[in-house]
């Protein structure tokens, strides 16, 4: 009876490995956090010394959308060093069918998110910018969960509710979105790392 069981631990094991991609980093998720909570807080001081008054063609627009590709490099650069040495020391390939499927899935609602922002800006709907983000970001990680840990489906829903309260809350756009990307991620970040990282 014990073998059955052990056998039926195995299978469900190996299901589970074909199915999902396990590798994510938690700590990538609380870098990501920092990085955007030190992006956030550059940006702030930056409308803080123009008064809110930021246009396409300022200098300090430009500063603000080359701290946020910053913020996305660093995160995204962190993400793949700290997943790709996970997926070593769990004895898991980094690209494969599974990561493939994950990444399809994330990046479809996040670049539809990423146009739909930049045409937001184009026609001068700056208010709108944050929550879209957000929530388009949120949407993502719902959509790409089928194919890693439970914990990123949650951190989807909880950012896609921000980004609604930053809808209904439209002069608050940098402070949800600093919630979002920045609290969230580390608070996610965190319990992914002890509730999985951990443990190997």
């Amino acid at each position: 009876m014990e073998n059955y069981l052990k056998d039926i631990q195995d299978i469900k094991k190996m299901m589970d490995k074909s199915s999902q991609f396990l590798s994510l980093s938690g700590m990538a998720g609380v870098m990501a956090g920092i990085y955007a909570l030190s992006g956030a807080f550059a940006i702030r001081e930056i409308a803080i010394h123009n008064q809110g008054k930021v246009t396409l063609e300022s200098y300090s627009f430009k500063l603000i959308v080359l701290i946020a590709g910053a913020v996305l490099f660093l995160s995204v650069l962190t993400a793949f060093i700290l997943t790709m040495r996970k997926a070593k020391r769990s004895e898991e390939s980094m690209w494969n069918s599974t990561s493939k499927r994950l990444a399809i899935n994330f990046l479809i609602p996040l670049g539809t998110g990423g146009i739909f922002a930049v045409l937001l800006m184009k026609n001068h709907y700056y208010g709108l910018i944050a929550p879209i983000t957000l929530i388009f970001y949120g949407l993502a990680c719902v959509n790409a969960s089928k194919y890693t840990v439970r914990d990123v489906r949650y951190l989807g829903i909880t950012i896609v509710i921000l980004g609604l309260f930053a809808t209904a809350y439209m002069g608050y756009g940098l402070q949800f979105w600093a919630l979002g990307f920045g609290v969230c991620h580390i608070i996610y970040g965190a319990l992914m790392y002890f509730k999985y990282d951990r443990k190997q």
